[in-house]
């Protein structure tokens, strides 16, 4: 009996030692996923007491809290329990998923490692966990809310969205900062400037509050239907009162953090009526004003004017397309030069937006320049517009006749076509009869043309080197090769202006215009982009000379003085020879 007594105390010592060789080291986390705005316990546990504890690089967010430690002993049917718990309190920096990496601790003379851990970080939630929130003495005294202007509005109609921050008159905040910005899917968005945060008072839900307007937002809806918008979070330094007091009765404060967030919010957005939608409507939502006005009524034929097809008023201006100008075949029409002027406030886009296209007439004649329409969605009357611009009439008092043109010659874009008259002889250059003779046959082989074939290619290889070598060669002059293709270029742009010589007017309108394209070659410009000061300025930024530079601006300068006095054929000769030699000049100083 005493041999089985002795047999059990030491199965028991046994079991108990290899029980407590079982050495747990181990995270814990009270939620795997969480709201930007809540807090995180992470909690490291062990059974057995050890050292030189090393917790992990919270890299995605900041500490609020810890470590702190906790040891507690139990005994349960004779087995003793030990757990030692280092907690920190997370707050977390953004959205995303991440990863509590290792910790380690030293357990008699081992070292263990906990496995590592993901946590994933949503947007705010409207109402986080009172337990992950240390500071709940603010919960009460501080709210951040966004305030929309209209949830339930049309497709392309302005909303605006103001966040305010409300503080109690019993709470201080020092400093924030914007953890997770609202991502506005589905809008287009704009943000407000707000220069200096003014401290304002009102009341929130009945009560007195002071509040600061953070953020202001413009948002025009894409899409129809339910749309959210998320919300924004902010990590604020507070400053919330104690039942402490200092020697003369006054409350002491004590601070900290707090992750705010205003709320996601939901807008419908109601779809535009399907009654009474032009079929030219291309998305404009608003109140608008539609005009083509010309920079000319009348002109000579190769000088240019300017038709400008624009839009002003209020609504989604930068959200939908200019409609488009109809010109004649006859008139030489570049592309467009869009320009926008728009400011954006709380109502929403405010200016123009406009399309300069530049007209070159050919011909002698009058012009149309058809009506365009432009419709819109007026907000106010709940219905659509059409705005016509009326037609236009362009006059060309001098320059070639268009033969084509019909015999009241008003130009139009079908006055090119000609009628088709059916000729019985049309096909009479056709031979029916055929005359054949016979082909005397001709022996190739050592006639001349024989030898000239077979030795031609022979003498040909010398005089292939050496046009090859002066090829190589002129190649190789960067100089000469930049000067011929200067003088290339001048002659090529002032053929026409050599061909007027002698005709003021034709002589400076040629010369003028093959300035201009000159420099649209050079710089990608439009011809109604070519300013005397931008010329002046891009031939600078290019590393022209100054005086270069200068001498090209006052020719220009004459080309449109001299339609206006007296200039003789000599003048006329030193001018077309002074820009030749400029155009060179720049091409060779162009980078």
């Amino acid at each position: 009996m005493k041999l089985i007594k002795h047999i059990s105390l030491i199965l028991i010592v046994l079991t108990t030692s290899l029980a407590s060789a079982q050495v747990s080291f181990e995270v814990k986390v009270s939620k795997k996923k969480l709201g930007v705005n809540e807090r995180l316990r992470v909690d490291f546990e062990m059974n057995k007491d050890g050292d030189n504890f090393n917790p992990p690089d919270f890299q995605n967010f900041t500490v609020i809290g810890g470590p702190n430690q906790a040891v507690s002993t139990s005994w349960v049917n004779g087995k003793r329990s030990y757990k030692k718990t280092y907690s920190y309190f997370l707050s977390p920096k953004k959205r995303g998923s991440f990863s509590i990496k290792q910790a380690t601790i030293e357990i008699d003379g081992e070292i263990y490692k906990t496995s590592p851990l993901t946590v994933v970080v949503t947007a705010a939630v409207n109402n986080p966990n009172a337990q992950n929130s240390p500071e709940t003495i603010a919960d009460d005294n501080i709210h951040l809310v966004a305030e929309v202007s209209n949830t339930n509005p049309y497709l392309n109609e302005a909303i605006t969205v103001v966040y305010k921050l409300y503080v109690s008159p019993d709470t201080g905040v020092s400093n924030w900062r914007e953890k997770d910005n609202p991502r506005y899917n589905d809008f287009w968005s704009q943000n407000i400037d707000i220069k200096n945060l003014k401290v304002q008072n009102g009341t929130y839900k009945g009560e007195d509050y002071r509040f600061v307007i953070l953020r202001k937002t413009v948002l025009y809806p894409q899409k129809t239907g339910k749309l959210d918008i998320e919300p924004l979070s902010l990590d604020v330094t507070i400053e919330v009162p104690t039942n402490r007091r200092d020697i003369f009765g006054g409350r002491l404060m004590t601070q900290g953090h707090k992750t705010i967030s205003a709320g996601s919010r939901t807008i419908h957005v109601k779809e535009l009526p399907q009654a009474g939608k032009p079929a030219d409507f291309t998305g404009a939502v608003g109140d608008f004003e539609f005009n083509v006005i010309t920079s000319k009524s009348e002109l000579n034929a190769s000088e240019s004017l300017q038709a400008r097809v624009e839009v002003k008023g209020n609504g989604n201006l930068k959200l939908f397309e200019l409609p488009k100008l109809t010109l004649p075949s006859s008139l030489e029409v570049y592309e467009p030069e869009h320009t926008e002027n728009i400011s954006t406030n709380l109502n929403g886009m405010q200016g123009g937006i406009s399309d300069a296209y530049t007209i070159v007439p050919q011909y002698k004649g009058k012009y149309p320049i058809p009506s365009i329409t432009f419709s819109y969605f007026d907000l106010k009357t709940k219905t659509y517009k059409r705005i016509s611009s009326g037609e236009i009439v362009i006059n060309v008092l001098d320059g070639p006749t268009n033969t084509t043109a019909s015999d009241n010659n008003i130009a139009s874009a079908e006055n090119g076509k000609q009628p088709v008259v059916v000729n019985n002889n049309q096909f009479a250059y056709i031979k029916t009869n055929t005359s054949l003779t016979a082909i005397k046959p001709n022996h190739f082989f050592k006639s001349t043309g024989f030898w000239t074939g077979l030795l031609l290619p022979l003498l040909a290889i010398p005089l292939a080197i050496v046009i090859r070598k002066k090829k190589q060669d002129r190649d190789a002059d960067v100089v000469g090769n930049k000067i011929r293709k200067a003088d290339k270029l001048a002659k090529r742009y002032l053929s026409e202006a050599k061909k007027a010589l002698g005709k003021k007017e034709a002589f400076y309108v040629s010369l003028e215009k093959a300035l201009h394209n000159y420099l649209k070659a050079k710089l990608n410009l439009e011809t109604s982009d070519l300013s005397k000061d931008k010329i002046e300025n891009l031939l600078k930024s290019k590393h022209v000379e100054k005086s270069v530079v200068l001498e090209f601006v006052e020719i220009l300068q004459n080309c449109e003085l001299a339609r206006y006095t007296p200039i003789t054929n000599v003048e006329m000769q030193q001018d077309y020879e002074k820009s030749a030699q400029t155009i060179t000049a720049i091409d060779k100083q162009f980078k």
